[in-house]
Order: structure tokens, then sequence, then C-alpha cells
């Protein structure tokens, strides 16, 4: 599909594209994301319940909002948002993932509307949303300041936009690449470049360029220990996820 600005790195898309069939297998190549789903969706339903009011003890909390995951994949996060009462458009830019998406949401009796598009499709198109998912993305686009505008232009007045990606440090390098793909072997080698991940003041600064005022970010912390992952305030050294309303 032809975009109206390009920030899709088709060399990005083809990696994940060759991975679709596994995104519901917790223990496939997508069980990091598993793992960390929960952490994610934690943040996120905070986020947007704060931001809008809502009792997130509530049967559908997140009734009458409109949602865009922007990257879906297979679905791991637009489908808890739908069982929360939010009407939610998955968008992805690789063909294969988004009839994994459909059929597994159709097994779950869920009603997605997924679309194999980008970002700027949907802007092209006049699409407005309460609410903005760029999760495990910004890091695999060719253009982040032109992603970041396009996802602003996306939301309405007053909506919120949740980011999250990888810190660029040392042990952000030893983690998530060293040891995320070449000892545990989660990832397959080359899913990530370490030298496109983004540090959470650039991913602030791209966020207020693009008319956004950030209002929160922490870090999403592993404890090999536990084996599991927890919000943090103050250690964003690796995973972080970070927050922003529209002026």
């Amino acid at each position: 599909m032809e975009t109206a600005t390009k920030t899709i790195d088709p060399a990005e898309v083809a990696k994940f594209e060759a991975m679709a069939a596994e995104w519901w297998d917790p223990n496939g190549k997508f069980k990091p994301l598993h793992m960390l789903n929960p952490c994610r969706l934690d943040y996120i339903t905070t986020q947007i319940a704060a931001q809008f009011g809502r009792d997130l003890r509530a049967p559908r909390p997140f009734e009458g909002l409109r949602l865009l995951d922007i990257g879906c994949g297979g679905g791991l996060l637009a489908e808890p948002m739908a069982r929360l009462g939010a009407t939610v458009v998955g968008a992805d830019a690789a063909p294969k993932n988004i009839p994994v998406a459909k059929l597994h949401a159709e097994q779950s009796g869920l009603t997605i509307d997924y679309r194999n598009c980008a970002a700027e499709d949907l802007a092209a198109a006049g699409e407005r949303f309460d609410v903005v998912l760029a999760m495990e993305i910004i890091e695999h686009v060719s253009d982040t300041q032109g992603f970041t505008d396009t996802c602003a232009a996306l939301l309405k007045s007053g909506g919120l936009m949740i980011m999250s990606t990888l810190n660029r440090n040392p042990k952000s390098y030893v983690m998530a690449i060293f040891g995320a793909e070449r000892v545990m072997r989660w990832l397959p080698v080359g899913t990530h470049d370490w030298s496109k991940f983004v540090t959470p003041d650039e991913l602030y600064e791209l966020m207020r360029k693009a008319g956004l005022d950030p209002i929160d970010r922490k870090g999403m912390v592993f404890n090999p220990l536990g084996w599991s992952w927890s919000l943090s305030s103050r250690d964003l050294s690796v995973n972080y996820a970070a927050a922003c309303v529209k002026r």
C-alpha cells in the first residue's frame, strides 16, 4: 500500500513477517513479548484509566474509547484492549500478520478491525483515535520523528499516546542483543539493531516536536530470579514505556 510518508523499513517488516505464524505460541519466537505482556498491559491500562477517568474495576472500563494499536502483530495487545471495551483498530505493515490476528480474534469471540496498512495511511484517511499504542515499534522504523508526527496526527485533542522501546546504552546491548538474541535465544539473531534504540530523553524530545506533552515514563525490568517483569520508576536502563497527551 502506498503511504504518504515513508517511515516503514521493508527489511524490518520482513523480519516479523517471517515469524508471523508464531505470534500466539508462548514458547515460540515471541516468547519475550508473551512474558512482557502483563507488564505492558499494567502500564497501558493505568495510563488510560488516569487520562480518561475510568475505573478499572468496571466490567468494560474502556467502553466508548477508540484505540489504535500500530504494529499490532498478532494482536497480543489489541485483544485485551477489546475485552476491556475499547473499539480497537489494529494496523500492521506486515501482510502475513493480519490473517493470524484476525483468525485468533475470531476464535476468541472478539471484534477487532485489523488492517494491513501503515500509520500514514490512517492519517491520510482522516482517522482519529482517543488512544494510540506504538509498542516496540519505533526502533524498527526508518524515520523516528516522521513516525511520531504521524502518530500524533492520529490522536484526537486530549488523546493519549503510549510508546515503548529499548534504551540505547551498553547495558541494553548486553541484555537485549547479546543476552536475548545470542545467549538465551529468545529472539532470532538480528531482530534488533542497537543503533536504532531510543533513549528516554530522545523519545520525550520526539514527542515534544510532534506537539505532544510527555506525562510519564517507566522502566520495564526483568527479574531473572522470579522470571518475571515489573514496572520501575527509576530503572529505565533497558526496556521502558512512555505516555504523552495531545495539546
